[in-house]
């Protein structure tokens, strides 16, 4: 299987990766509502948990939309993605010491840590747009942290539509467009 054909199978199979992206964002907004309306603490917890969560309930949609939730064993992506899933929880103690040291630091830590997990994408589907959601994230991130470093819950909003905006964009795609035409 080439490069070319394995990175077909990603977007065919996760369909341009707006599922999990609309996925990830629900998770996102979900949390930025429990730390506005519940507590920092809920906040906190119901990113860190949903987050764990995301690849899980993507498959599940996946699923309930009739499509196949997971690559070909022959697919070498398979071991890519694991290893960019990972990076995310590898990268908590630093997203907590910044969260120690500024509880309102939570939020864009977490998106410049998710922005830069997001670069590898690019290979992974063969999709440019992922390029440009690395970037968004990482420079909000830094930007919320350097100007609202005392908002907490405003990261977490912005991130959630940041993450269905671009579930939409790549879902209507000419990449994700023509991996859903020649899928089975």
């Amino acid at each position: 299987m080439t490069v070319a054909e394995a990175q077909q199978e990603v977007r065919s199979v996760f369909l341009g990766g707006g599922v999990g992206q609309a996925v990830a964002g629900t998770i996102w907004l979900l949390s930025a509502a429990c730390g506005t309306w519940l507590g920092v603490q809920q906040g906190i917890l119901a990113l860190v948990v949903g987050g764990a969560l995301i690849f899980p309930l993507t498959q599940l949609v996946l699923r309930l939309l009739g499509r196949p939730s997971s690559l070909g064993r022959d697919n070498p992506m398979n071991q890519l993605a694991p290893q960019l899933a990972f990076l995310v929880p590898l990268a908590l103690p630093v997203i907590g010491a910044a969260a120690l040291h500024n509880v309102g630091w939570f939020y864009p830590a977490f998106m410049v840590v998710v922005g830069a997990h997001y670069l590898p994408f690019v290979f992974l589907y063969g999709m440019w747009q992922y390029a440009v959601l690395a970037a968004v994230l990482l420079g909000a991130g830094v930007l919320l942290g350097l100007e609202a470093p005392h908002s907490f819950s405003l990261g977490g909003w912005l991130t959630g539509a940041v993450l269905l905006l671009f579930a939409v964009w790549v879902g209507s795609s000419r990449e994700a467009r023509a991996a859903i035409d020649a899928s089975p």
